[in-house]
């Protein structure tokens, strides 16, 4: 069984907000367990400081891990001047990396199979640099995907998706990634600028 914070509660929330804001929650915790609390009991009452120091602990490695806008604009622009082998092989490269097992694919509606932990998921990346991304790609991609009984489907895309594209991709539960999920995915791998 996997428990699922709820999206709106307060730790949820803070996770999605900056570090310090948790952090200065936990301090003033303990400001006012040391003001309002007598002595004996103050460790106690500031030990309700620890889940906030833990949100921020959480929050601040995350959010160390997001690339710049600067960064997310290089992966971009070199990406987008890459040829489409040498972009494959990066993207290979980057998803062997993080641990799966890449299947190059001949097939027009995905390019890569990737396997992990027993699931399968279907890339479609050969549209990477169209200037708008519509829905069609993104049906074809879903269809490979249930015909290969795959568990899911990536695409990317440099560009942006068209609104019906993007709903479809939310409502399908497809993963889009774009320029900032390819500066993670590619790290270490693009020649520096």
């Amino acid at each position: 069984m996997k428990l699922r914070m709820s999206e709106n509660s307060l730790f949820a929330v803070l996770l999605r907000s900056r570090w310090w804001i948790s952090l200065l929650i936990a301090l003033g915790v303990v400001l006012v367990a040391r003001l309002l609390v007598p002595r004996e009991y103050f460790l106690f009452a500031a030990f309700g400081a620890l889940p906030f120091a833990v949100i921020a602990a959480i929050a601040a490695w995350r959010q160390a891990r997001v690339p710049g806008a600067r960064r997310v604009a290089a992966v971009e622009q070199s990406v987008a001047a890459m040829s489409w082998k040498t972009f494959c092989d990066l993207l290979e490269q980057g998803f062997r990396r993080d641990g799966y097992e890449v299947t190059r694919l001949s097939i027009p509606e995905a390019d890569l199979q990737l396997v992990k932990g027993g699931r399968t998921v279907l890339v479609c990346a050969r549209r990477w640099k169209a200037a708008r991304v519509g829905v069609e790609p993104l049906r074809a991609l879903q269809r490979a995907a249930r015909v290969r009984e795959a568990q899911g489907c990536v695409h990317v895309a440099v560009a942006e998706l068209s609104e019906t594209a993007d709903a479809f991709a939310r409502q399908q539960g497809i993963q889009v990634l774009q320029a900032p999920e390819l500066s993670i995915l590619l790290r270490g791998l693009l020649p520096k600028a």
